[in-house]
């Protein structure tokens, strides 16, 4: 029995690490804590899921669409990330990219597949994983506004048309709306088990 080269798989999830150490061109808007390249696939997931669950008619393929999310902007490690500065001025070949990528890989034919239909937007599971792409972004802004920093003021007239023109779910449109008046502080400040609200301060007095 001949022995599996794994060299290709291998070399592939070296390079799915390295992506934790690609920066998104946000930074360069001074905002030198925007999450990286790894961190961003991470909460695509989640929002993508939280789309899902109010979506979701018993039809939908989550397992699809935590692929696609996992998946969206990979080609960015040997693409680049571009802002909406420059993309007026490069060209990227994003498919080259994530065709060399996963040559020769046990999960190449699976995730192309994928991959184009992410890209082609014509499903459902396609059109949850773009909104929740699109949506990280606004959270990200949401924070670096709790920090101080100005920028989701600078953008709010580009997001308002990313909102109107390109979220596909009806689902995507009203989080939008409440991610506006959000805080990113409120899931600790208004838990009930904080120290405060239900912790050892509430319910020993005397030993604060």
């Amino acid at each position: 029995m001949t022995a599996k080269d794994f060299k290709s798989d291998i070399n592939f999830l070296y390079e799915m690490g390295n992506i934790r150490l690609i920066d998104r061109m946000w930074r360069r808007f001074h905002t030198k804590d925007f999450a990286n390249l790894a961190d961003h696939h991470f909460r695509v997931f989640w929002i993508a899921m939280v789309i899902a669950g109010h979506e979701n008619d018993g039809t939908l393929d989550t397992g699809r669409i935590a692929k696609m999310c996992l998946l969206h902007d990979i080609a960015e490690s040997r693409a680049g990330d571009v802002d909406y500065i420059s993309r007026q001025y490069v060209e990227r070949n994003e498919e080259l990219a994530i065709n060399d990528m996963l040559d020769s890989t046990s999960v190449k034919e699976e995730f192309l597949a994928l991959w184009q239909e992410y890209e082609d937007r014509q499903t459902l599971e396609s059109k949850i994983a773009k909104d929740a792409d699109n949506l990280d972004v606004d959270f990200e802004l949401a924070e670096q506004a709790a920090s101080g920093n100005r920028l989701q003021h600078v953008k709010a007239e580009m997001r308002e048309q990313v909102a109107e023109r390109k979220l596909y779910t009806a689902t995507a449109k009203a989080m939008y709306e409440q991610l506006k008046s959000s805080d990113p502080h409120d899931w600790h400040h208004l838990s009930i088990r904080n120290r405060i609200k239900g912790g050892d301060w509430k319910q020993s007095p005397a030993k604060q």
